[in-house]
C-alpha cells in the first residue's frame, strides 16, 4: 500500500500532504477521519454509517475511499438521502427494504467461492434486517441463501427447510416478538448461529428488548448475539466466519 501511495506522489497523482495522511493510515477531512488501513487490519474496508449525516457529508466521505479497489457500503440510509448522493455517484446501487447504498467490485463479483451463510428470517415484519445482513454478506463476497417466514408460529414452515439450512458454514438467525428461532435453530444445526433481535413487536416485546433477552438466555449452545436491529453487526460476524471456514 505504501508503494502505491508513493508511486502517486512519483505521478503527480496526489501531493505530498495527502500521501503523508494516508500513510499515517486515516485521513482527517473535518467532520470525519476516515481509516485507510481498516482493510489492512480486518480484512473488511470501513462501513459508512449513514444515519445522522448529510448527503453532503457521505459523499465527501465516498470521495476519499478507493472505489476502485473495494467495495463500498453505506448503511441506513432514506430513499431520499440515496438519491442525493447517487445524483454524484451514480454507479452506486440502492436497496431500498436494506436502507443500503452500495458498490461491489469486479474482484469480488468473480471470485470462486465455497459454503453459503444462511440468513433466517422468522417473519416478514423482520425483512428489513435480514436484507441489511444479506446485502452486506454478498456485498463483501460470501455467498448466501435467504430462508424467510419460516418463524416458530407456524415451526412446519422450518422444518421443510432445516435440511438446507444444516448446510450452512454459519447462520444468522433473524427474529422479534419473543426471539425464539435462534433457540430452535441451535438445537438444530451444527454451524454457529449468530442471532439478531429486532424491535418487531408488541408492547411488552420493549422494542426488541425482550427478544434480545430471550436469545442471550437461550438454553442451545454455540449462539451468539449482535444488538437489536444490527443486521450488519450479524453479517459482519458471520463473513469473518465463513471466510476461515472457505477461503
Amino acid at each position: 500500500m505504501i508503494e502505491d501511495i508513493l508511486e502517486k506522489v512519483r505521478n503527480g497523482s496526489i501531493d505530498v500532504k495527502e500521501a503523508s495522511q494516508k500513510i499515517v493510515g486515516y485521513e482527517d477531512i473535518g467532520f470525519a477521519k476516515i481509516d485507510h488501513h481498516r482493510k489492512k487490519r480486518q480484512g473488511l474496508p470501513e462501513i459508512i454509517y449513514g444515519e445522522g449525516k448529510t448527503p453532503e457529508q457521505i459523499i465527501s466521505i465516498i470521495g476519499t475511499m478507493n472505489m476502485q479497489e473495494d467495495s463500498l457500503l453505506v448503511t441506513r440510509v432514506t430513499e431520499e438521502k440515496a438519491k442525493a448522493v447517487q445524483s454524484t455517484y451514480s454507479e452506486l446501487i440502492y436497496n431500498n427494504i436494506a436502507r443500503i447504498l452500495y458498490k461491489k467490485t469486479a474482484s469480488e463479483i468473480s471470485k470462486k467461492k465455497s459454503g453459503f451463510i444462511a440468513i433466517v428470517c422468522a417473519g416478514t415484519s423482520d425483512l428489513p434486517v435480514a436484507e441489511e445482513a444479506a446485502v452486506t454478506a454478498e456485498i463483501f463476497g460470501s455467498n448466501i441463501r435467504c430462508f424467510y417466514d419460516v418463524g416458530v408460529a407456524g415451526i412446519h414452515r422450518l422444518l421443510d427447510n432445516i435440511d438446507e439450512i444444516r448446510k450452512a458454514t454459519v447462520s444468522i438467525v433473524i427474529a422479534g416478538m419473543e426471539g425464539a428461532l435462534p433457540s430452535v435453530i441451535g438445537g438444530l444445526v451444527s454451524n454457529p448461529v449468530i442471532s439478531v433481535p429486532t424491535s418487531v413487536g408488541y408492547g411488552t416485546n420493549f422494542k426488541g428488548l425482550a427478544s434480545l433477552l430471550t436469545m442471550l438466555n437461550s438454553c442451545s449452545s454455540g449462539i451468539s448475539v449482535v444488538n437489536i436491529d444490527n443486521g450488519f453487526g450479524g453479517a459482519y460476524n458471520a463473513i469473518l466466519i465463513d471466510r476461515i471456514a472457505n477461503n
